[in-house]
């Protein structure tokens, strides 16, 4: 089925000037990519065919360049699906404190109280949420559960942002610095936000979640005695940053703008809530 891009890409006029669409971007026989094969082969239909011999060489010839194409087009594709999972919104807290105890002052923590933390924000922030995804899909709330669809969203969320506040909150009372501390109630406001813009457009969690990392490692930069591997960190998340809103758009889970104002809403509530002194 088409994709309906006319939303997000301008149409483009044909190079002389007729109505012909196959330069338009919102040609529903045209790919978002790409033209399909199809399209290509009703274009040389339109031209009165060769000598036998050279259509054999031609058809041969375009076989393997659609050979090709696809082949690298699967490629692609497990690579955003890989992505998408490794950097799944579940795992960012995990990841934003691995990064916090070996970027900046934490760093003088000794692997056991590291280990000890990592292993409770994985269990409130990774294990009961996936427990009750799954339950709520056992109980048929939930149809997928990468929670692709707008409407499946809004349970996960509210449990997701309590999660992030109990997280926080356990942060606190172990005398965490604030900074680390308000990440995770920056995660919570990122969530919160979420849910209420889904009730009417479907915005990117993936998004939301790897720009809360980018503004945490900038966070430690400012003020949290950072350690001078914190710079090809940093220069690595927003790699990472690019390519999971690339895979995202790629896997049509969304559109551009969606993944920006994911990209948009998960580092403003982080940066700005652990501003806070």
């Amino acid at each position: 089925m088409p994709i309906d891009t006319s939303s997000y890409y301008p149409e483009v006029p044909s190079p002389d000037g007729s109505d012909n669409d196959r330069y338009s971007l919102n040609n529903n026989r045209r790919g978002l990519f790409g033209d399909k094969p199809d399209d290509r082969d009703s274009e040389q239909s339109s031209t009165p065919p060769p000598p036998l011999e050279p259509a054999k060489t031609q058809h041969a010839h375009h076989g393997n360049k659609d050979d090709e194409e696809s082949g690298t087009e699967r490629a692609v594709t497990v690579f955003s699906n890989v992505l998408s999972w490794v950097l799944v919104p579940l795992l960012m807290p995990v990841y934003g404190l691995i990064l916090a105890f070996g970027l900046s002052i934490l760093d003088v923590a000794p692997m056991g109280m590291r280990i000890y933390f990592t292993l409770i924000v994985a269990g409130i922030d990774v294990v009961i949420p996936m427990l009750i995804i799954v339950l709520l899909k056992k109980l048929g709330y939930v149809g997928d559960l990468g929670l692709n669809g707008r409407k499946e969203r809004p349970i996960p969320y509210v449990i997701i942002t309590v999660c992030y506040l109990a997280t926080a909150w356990f942060m606190a009372s172990k005398g965490a610095p604030a900074w680390l501390s308000l990440f995770f109630a920056g995660g919570a406001l990122a969530s919160l936000v979420n849910l209420v813009i889904n009730f009417w457009w479907k915005i990117s969690a993936h998004a939301a979640g790897i720009a809360g990392i980018v503004a945490l490692l900038i966070r430690i930069q400012k003020d949290g005695s950072p350690e001078p591997e914190l710079f090809f960190w940093l220069i690595l998340s927003l790699v990472l940053t690019g390519l999971l809103g690339s895979a995202r758009v790629w896997l049509r889970r969304h559109t551009v703008w969606q993944v920006l104002a994911g990209y948009a809403v998960g580092f403003c509530s982080v940066f700005f809530l652990t501003m806070i002194k």
